[in-house]
C-alpha cells in the first residue's frame, strides 16, 4: 500500500484500527471467537437449496447503522466446508467495528458444479443490497472475503459484477464489491466445469477492484505460485490497486484460531479496507 499509506487513510478510519495484538486471546483462548459487544443471527435463508442457502449475521450488538459490509465464504475444495468454520476471528473483530458481516453456506459437489457456486455467492450479494440496512449495514460499501475455495469465489464475483450469465433470475441485481480479499485461495479452472471460464484469471479487467491478496509460502495444499500469477495477472491489466501479502512459513487454513500470524492478517485487512473506503484516489 506504500510507505506512506498511513497518511492516506481518513483520519476517522485511521483511529479505528487495532494498536495492539489480542494477546490474551492468541495465548489462553485461541480457539474462543465469541465477543459481548457482537451478536449472531443464525441460520438466514436467502435462497431454495435448504441449509446450502443459509447466511449468518454478525453485527454490533448496539445495531448501530451505516456500518460497511463483508460477505465472507469458506472454503471446502467445493465439496465440503462450512459457514462457522474459518475467518471468525476476522469476522468478530470487524463486527465489534461497527461493520455487518455476513458468512454465507453455498452450494456444494458432487450435487452443484459450476457454476452453481458462484450464483449462489450473487444471490448473498443480492440479498445484502436489498435487506443489509435491516442489519444495520450500508450495502453500498460492500468487501467480499474467502478462504481457499471462498478465496476463489470471492475473485470471481469481484470480476464478474452484474455479469447475467451468473444471475439466472435476478439479471438485474447490483452484484458489483467495493474490494475483494483472498486467504490462501485457489485460483485456477475447476476440473470438468466450463475450463477456463471457470477460473478468475480468465475474467481478469482492467476496472476490477482493489484487491487483497495473502498466501502462506509453505503451503502444500495449494502452492504459493497460484496467488502470484492472479497478482501479476491483475497488476498488469488492473487499474485499482493490488496488495499481496506472503506468509514466510505459512500454511493452507491459517485462519482456524487466533494466532500471531492470522492476527496481523486481520490488521492487514482491517488497514486494508479503511485504505480503500478513504478518499484517496487508487
Amino acid at each position: 500500500m506504500g510507505a506512506d499509506w498511513h497518511r492516506t487513510i481518513d483520519a476517522q478510519l485511521a483511529a479505528g484500527l487495532r494498536r495492539r495484538r489480542p494477546w490474551l486471546r492468541i495465548l489462553v483462548a485461541p480457539w474462543y471467537f465469541g465477543r459481548r459487544d457482537v451478536e449472531r443471527v443464525a441460520d438466514i435463508s436467502y435462497g431454495d437449496a435448504g441449509r446450502q442457502n443459509l447466511l449468518d449475521v454478525y453485527r454490533p450488538r448496539s445495531r448501530s447503522a451505516g456500518g460497511p459490509t463483508l460477505v465472507y465464504l469458506h472454503g471446502g475444495g467445493f465439496h465440503s466446508g462450512r459457514k462457522n468454520r474459518e475467518g471468525r476471528a476476522l469476522v468478530y473483530r470487524l463486527a465489534s467495528q461497527r461493520w455487518v458481516c455476513i458468512s454465507a453456506n453455498y452450494r456444494l459437489s458432487p450435487a452443484a458444479a459450476f457454476p452453481d457456486y458462484l450464483v449462489d455467492v450473487k444471490k448473498v450479494i443480492a440479498w445484502v443490497r436489498e435487506h443489509g440496512r435491516d442489519h444495520g449495514a450500508d450495502p453500498t460499501v460492500l468487501f467480499v472475503a474467502g478462504s481457499s475455495a471462498g478465496a476463489h469465489l470471492a475473485a470471481m464475483s469481484a470480476l464478474t459484477p452484474n455479469d447475467p450469465a451468473f444471475q439466472p433470475g435476478f439479471e438485474a441485481a447490483d452484484t458489483s464489491v467495493t474490494a475483494a480479499i483472498g486467504l490462501y485461495g485457489y485460483y485456477g479452472p475447476l476440473a470438468g466445469d466450463l475450463g477456463q471460464q471457470s477460473s478468475p484469471l480468465a475474467h481478469v479487467r482492467s476496472d476490477a477492484p482493489p484487491f487483497f491478496v495473502a498466501h502462506g509460502d509453505q503451503d502444500t495444499f495449494v502452492p504459493v505460485e497460484g496467488a502470484l500469477c492472479l497478482v501479476e495477472r491483475l497488476r498488469g491489466s488492473s487499474t485499482s490497486a493490488v496488495v499481496y501479502v506472503e506468509l514466510p512459513g505459512g500454511q493452507h487454513s491459517f485462519d482456524l484460531f487466533h494466532s500471531l500470524r492470522f492476527e496481523a492478517v486481520v490488521d492487514g485487512i482491517e488497514a486494508f479496507t479503511a485504505w480503500v473506503r478513504s478518499d484517496t484516489p487508487r
